[in-house]
């Protein structure tokens, strides 16, 4: 799978993951959203999806995706987007920017298709609140967006007030299987 599928998969989910990462967050928290394939043009490589209230999404497959030949009409396909956990806080400057990681893409054995797409990414944020029982941190990135991320340890969230800009670190992950 290449960015180009991410994002599209992704957006499918976006109306609940969005929502979602305005809400507080707790550990484990997971976004989950199931389409059933409604057509597919095998020639274009493109998959109608259709939700739950009936609005249907057309997604392009690459060449990436392996066992595309193996979707059929009918199959439900469900799509985790699993929150965002912050690895790393530090202020701008403090500590060297860590590179950004490709997707790394883990495919989901069997006949079926399915794979978990993750990549690794650090931004500098305003922080907007900490709640420090999940823990966790809402922030304001660059371009506007607020999101909330769970910490993965408390200590990094040692000296931090809201208002700082800080640098964090942080993974996403989306995970796709069909039925």
């Amino acid at each position: 799978m290449t960015r180009t599928i991410i994002a599209a998969m992704a957006a499918l989910v976006l109306t609940a993951a969005s929502s979602a990462a305005q809400k507080p967050l707790s550990q484990g928290a997971a976004v989950s959203e199931t389409f059933t394939i409604e057509a597919i043009d095998s020639k274009a490589r493109i998959v109608s999806l259709k939700d739950k209230d009936g609005i249907v999404e057309d997604v392009y497959c690459p060449p990436e995706v392996k066992r595309f030949d193996a979707l059929k009409v009918g199959d439900k396909v469900t799509f985790r987007y699993y929150e965002s956990v912050v690895y790393q806080i530090h202020k701008p400057g403090s500590a060297p920017e860590s590179p950004s990681s490709g997707p790394a893409i883990t495919r989901t054995p069997g006949t079926k298709p399915g794979a978990t797409v993750s990549e690794q990414m650090t931004a500098t944020v305003t922080v907007n609140a900490i709640d420090m029982k999940v823990p966790s941190v809402t922030i304001t990135a660059a371009d506007g967006r607020k999101m909330s991320f769970r910490v993965e340890n408390p200590k990094n969230l040692a000296g931090v007030k809201v208002g700082d800009k800080v640098q964090i670190t942080y993974t996403q992950a989306l995970a796709i299987s069909v039925q």
